[in-house]
C-alpha cells in the first residue's frame, strides 16, 4: 500500500524548511516530543517508513542539502554536543542518512569507506578486538575516540552506514558481534537481539523488529535470522495476519496508515511491515 500520499505524510511535508531540513536541529533520533517538535532524522526516518525514496522531491531535496553539508559546502545547524567529536559525529550522520535514501552517493560512501576499514581491522583476527578497533580508528581519524558513541560501533549509524562496505568475511563476524550483544543496538533496541520479546504483540516487538530491518541490510543476515523467521511465521493469526496490538503505535514505526480506529486496519499495517521484513529473510 501506498502511504506517501496519507495525511501522516502531508503533515511532514508541510514543515518542510526550503532548504530541505526540518526545524531547527538536525539531530534527534527520538519519538518526538514538546522539546523536538520535528528534527530532519525524525521527519526522514518516518518519511522512509512511510516508503518514501531518493526519487520523491522533499526527500531529494534533503539528501541534496545533506550532501552540500556532508562537503563542508554549507553548515547543518549550530548543535554541539561536547561529549563527542561533534564534527566527526555530524560526518556519521549525514553520510548515514544519505546512503539510507542514495547507497552510492559518492562522498557518503567514500566516508563510509573510512568505517569499514576500521571495522576490517577490528575483527581482523577473527572476533572482536577492542584495542584493535581504537588503534585502527585513531589512526583513520588522527584522535583517540572521544565519549561512549565513538568507544562502540554497534548504533544506529554505524550499522546502516557499513551496508554493502564489508568483506564476506568481516560482515559474518560483525553480524554475529552484534546478535550476541547484550544491549542491542543504540537508539533502536536495547536488549539482546538473540532473544525475541517475550509479549509479540508489543510496542518492544516494533521495536526489536526495528533493530532486525536494519540487520536485513546484509546479505549474510538471511542464514542467521532463520530463527526470527520462524518466530514471525508463528505469530500469524487465523487468517494469517500479524498484529502487535494497539500499544505499538508510536508515531514512528506505526502507523502507516492514517488511523488505526480499527483493528483491521492495524492488521494490514503490521502485516505489511513484517511481510517486507520476511521477503528480505526468505
Amino acid at each position: 500500500m501506498d502511504h506517501r500520499d496519507g495525511k501522516q505524510a502531508e503533515e511532514i511535508l508541510k514543515l518542510q524548511n526550503s532548504d530541505g531540513t526540518w526545524g531547527t536541529c538536525f539531530h534527534a533520533l527520538s519519538l518526538p516530543n514538546d522539546r523536538y517538535a520535528l528534527t530532519t532524522e525524525q521527519a526522514l526516518r518516518r518519511l522512509k517508513i512511510l516508503g518514501f525514496t531518493r526519487e520523491d522531491k522533499p526527500v531529494r531535496k534533503a539528501v541534496d542539502c545533506m550532501t552540500s553539508c556532508l562537503t563542508g559546502e554549507r553548515k547543518i545547524d549550530d548543535y554541539w554536543e561536547k561529549t563527542h567529536n561533534w564534527e566527526l559525529f555530524t560526518k556519521l550522520m549525514l553520510s548515514t542518512w544519505i546512503r539510507l535514501f542514495e547507497p552510492e552517493n559518492t562522498a557518503a560512501k567514500a566516508f563510509a569507506a573510512r568505517w569499514a576499514g576500521i571495522l576490517e581491522q577490528a575483527f581482523l583476527g577473527g572476533f572482536y578486538e577492542q584495542d584493535a578497533y581504537l588503534n585502527a580508528y585513531t589512526s583513520e581519524f588522527n584522535s583517540r575516540p572521544k565519549g561512549s558513541r565513538e568507544l562502540d560501533f554497534v548504533d544506529f549509524y554505524h550499522i546502516n552506514l557499513l551496508q554493502g562496505m564489508l568483506s564476506k568475511e568481516t560482515e559474518d563476524r560483525m553480524l554475529d558481534y552484534v546478535l550476541g550483544k547484550a544491549d542491542g543496538i543504540f537508539y533502536v533496541y536495547n536488549k539482546p537481539l538473540g532473544k525475541v520479546p517475550e509479549t509479540f504483540a508489543s510496542k518492544e516487538t516494533s521495536w526489536y523488529l526495528a533493530a532486525i530491518e536494519i540487520l536485513t541490510g546484509f546479505p549474510l543476515a538471511k542464514d542467521k535470522l532463520t530463527g526470527i523467521v520462524n518466530w514471525l511465521n508463528r505469530n500469524t493469526d487465523e487468517n494469517g495476519q500479524w498484529d502487535l496490538g494497539t500499544k505499538a503505535k508510536d508515531q514512528v514505526y506505526f502507523p502507516l496508515s492514517d488511523s488505526w480506529r480499527s483493528a483491521d486496519i492495524r492488521k494490514l499495517d503490521c502485516t505489511e511491515r513484517i511481510t517486507g521484513i520476511l521477503q528480505k529473510l526468505t
